[in-house]
């Protein structure tokens, strides 16, 4: 049965045991750059979910559609917007996963910053970053799933410069495709109906988005990205993932 833990408006601590017999416990409520996330649970499962972009809605209904169906643990963000307001402006949640990446969000629509004032807001975002990824992380040999909508024009071509394999399929648009960091991942993707690429090499200058930060922690991650509202297809990527990578 489908066990809902929504951990926000008040407080309390979840504990679980994990496979070496730690407890592990979540706080509450869970807090990325001082905005909430829901956490849902179904079941026991290594695979987590997280969705970032409070503006790609069909991802959320596929995340909140398929988390009732798939064991594991899904992270949602509490908010409408594709960027989160934070200080005295407004920054990408998936540009935060490295300082370098923070330092350019945080300039995107305030060029200007006091230095020692954009010193203290990396500090901060950077200790909150740490304790969100322990939290979102999977354990060892899991999988972190992510997943996005595009609607600008973005498609798998402007990944293909930082890929070390790719599987193109033609009868499907460009649009639509996974993403993920582990080789073995890729390879059992590939046999499947969708573009894939692999992007296994850590590069120097990251934009700071979660895949970076997950291949640099040896963590395996798929990104499910789709165009917005076409919901039927993300909800069948997801199921291919989950039930192939399983």
């Amino acid at each position: 049965m489908l066990n809902r833990l929504i951990l926000f408006g008040f407080t309390f601590v979840f504990i679980w045991g994990s496979e070496n017999g730690r407890i592990d416990s979540l706080p509450s409520p869970i807090k990325f750059a001082g905005t909430d996330f829901k956490l849902v649970e179904n079941g026991n499962s290594s695979i987590h979910y997280i969705w970032l972009h409070g503006d790609e809605k069909t991802a959320k209904m596929a995340l909140d559609y398929h988390i009732s169906h798939f064991p594991g643990r899904a992270f949602f963000i509490q908010n409408n917007n594709r960027e989160i307001p934070y200080l005295s402006t407004i920054i990408d949640p998936n540009r935060l996963f490295s300082r370098s990446g923070s330092y350019h969000s945080l300039r995107k629509f305030k060029p200007y910053w006091p230095p020692e004032t954009l010193k203290k807001a990396l500090d901060d975002i950077e200790r909150d970053r740490i304790h969100f990824l322990e939290i979102i992380m999977p354990k060892k040999d899991g999988i972190l799933i992510s997943v996005h909508n595009n609607f600008r024009g973005y498609n798998v071509k402007y990944e293909l410069k930082y890929s070390r394999k790719t599987s193109i399929k033609k009868e499907q648009n460009p649009r639509d495709f996974l993403l993920c960091t582990y080789e073995k991942d890729f390879e059992k993707l590939a046999n499947g109906p969708y573009n894939v690429v692999l992007q296994d090499t850590v590069i120097k200058r990251d934009n700071g988005s979660l895949s970076w930060e997950s291949l640099r922690r040896n963590v395996r991650y798929v990104n499910i990205e789709t165009r917005l509202g076409y919901l039927t297809k993300q909800k069948k990527m997801l199921a291919f993932v989950s039930e192939t990578l399983n």
